[in-house]
């Protein structure tokens, strides 16, 4: 089982981290375009690095971990997995807890979270949710 285990690592990352996409709606995996420009910059700084630092004996990987599928430049497969991998749990985390802390950030969420509480969410003018239970609002009462 050693053998290929930051592959199965960075496959766990991944899907530890896959129902923000839902739970918190991070939208990450739903804005691929995005993704992709988010994520491709620093994977070809980092590999490009690891590949230097390779080179240099300043780092290596224990084969009993890796799955010996070295790519060009000597960098292993699991390490540009990492670049990618990595990348997208943060992503999805940082979105998830922006969420979370700015609610009004985006109109559907916090509609999503009232729903998801039991309040009686309806459509106000502009489309945003809200909700008809009393409340106060940025200082003032609603009825």
């Amino acid at each position: 089982m050693d053998r290929g285990q930051y592959l199965v690592v960075m496959g766990l990352c991944l899907l530890i981290t896959l129902p923000l996409e839902w739970a918190f709606d991070a939208r990450v995996w739903r804005r691929p375009r995005r993704l992709w420009s988010a994520v491709w910059p620093p994977f070809v700084l980092f590999y490009l690095w690891d590949a230097a630092a390779i080179a240099r004996g300043h780092w290596d990987f224990d084969d009993r971990y890796v799955t010996g599928v070295v790519l060009p430049l000597g960098v292993p497969l699991e390490e540009a997995v990492f670049f990618v991998a990595i990348p997208i749990c943060a992503l999805l985390s940082y979105e998830a807890v922006r969420n979370l802390l700015e609610p009004d950030r985006r109109h559907d969420l916090a509609g999503l979270w009232r729903a998801r509480l039991g309040r009686d969410v309806v459509a106000g003018d502009d489309g945003a949710p809200t909700d008809r239970s009393p409340a106060v609002v940025v200082g003032e009462e609603r009825a």
